[in-house]
This record gives structure tokens, C-alpha cells and sequence, in this order.
């Protein structure tokens, strides 16, 4: 059965940056199952996966603008620490949820704290990155309608109500 819109997907994967430093993987643990063509993985990555079978290997690299986007120094800010009511300790690596410029909600990552200065960051980590993949199909089924209606695969490896 090839990968197409609707399959669930099954995947072991090794993502990596341009120095060959691991970043994230499956690796001793369950693949990952998602559902192709929902948008549950960077749409380069779904995009290379397409038409592929079990059993496949496939190595990629994908670039920012169909992974996590550019980096974006619009996204970066200093708050005062005012704005942070309620947190006693801000440490760099600390992550908050924002409204974004839009009024969205988005995640913030602290980046600097100096004095009453709080520096945040609202680029996703990978964002302006390549992203290498090596990825292994290690299955592809009908999904569900509910999993379908649901816009996610459940059960082992996917999503759990």
C-alpha cells in the first residue's frame, strides 16, 4: 500500500541538523504513527514520504521554508519581567504560552534575563534550520473514518482519548 492522503503511517526516524547532530529519533522506542496528508508532520517531509511503501528508507533534507519556516527577528522581544506575574524564577529555556501578533496563542522561549529585562523568543527551536531525515516506512494502513474525522491516528503510537 503506497503513502497517500488518509494512510496511517508508521515511521522509525532519525532527524539530524547540518553538523550531523541527532536532534530527535524513534530510535528504541515505538515508531511514529501519523496521518498522512493531515498536517501532522512538516509538509516536506510528508511531501517525501508520499508514494512511498513499507519497507522503504528514505534520507532527505528539508529546507526551513517546508519545515518550521525562516527565523523571524520580528518574533523576538523584551518584556519586562513584570509580565510574568506569578513566576518567581525565569530561566533561559523557559517556555510560555503568548498571544501572538495576531492574537493567536503561540509559544514564547525565554532567552535572555538581565536584570528586569526578559528576552523571548517566539520562533519555533528549528525554525531557519534544514532538517535532515532518515526515515524508515515501517507500515501504511486504511485509517479509520473516525481517525479521518479525527484528523490524527489513535491507538499505539498515535493520539489516546
Amino acid at each position: 500500500m503506497l503513502i497517500a492522503a488518509n494512510k496511517a503511517v508508521s515511521i522509525d526516524y532519525t532527524l539530524t541538523n547540518d553538523a550531523g547532530e541527532v536532534i530527535d529519533s524513534s530510535s528504541g522506542g515505538a515508531p511514529l504513527v501519523y496521518l498522512h496528508g493531515a498536517g501532522n508532520i512538516i509538509a516536506g517531509l510528508e511531501k517525501a514520504l508520499e508514494g512511498k511503501q513499507s519497507g522503504d528508507h528514505v534520507q532527505v533534507a528539508i529546507e526551513p521554508e517546508d519545515a518550521y519556516g525562516e527565523y523571524s527577528a520580528e518574533l523576538v522581544a523584551t518584556l519586562s519581567r513584570a509580565m510574568f506575574e506569578g513566576v518567581d524564577e525565569l530561566e533561559v529555556g523557559m517556555q510560555f504560552h503568548a498571544s501572538g501578533p495576531d492574537g493567536s496563542m503561540q509559544i514564547v522561549t525565554i532567552r535572555d534575563v538581565e536584570g528586569d529585562d526578559v528576552t523571548v523568543d517566539g520562533n519555533h527551536p528549528l525554525a531557519g534550520q534544514r532538517l535532515n531525515f532518515d526515515v524508515k516506512i515501517v507500515d501504511v494502513r486504511e485509517a479509520s473514518e473516525e481517525e479521518v474525522a479525527h484528523g490524527h491516528i489513535h491507538g499505539e503510537g498515535g493520539h489516546h482519548h
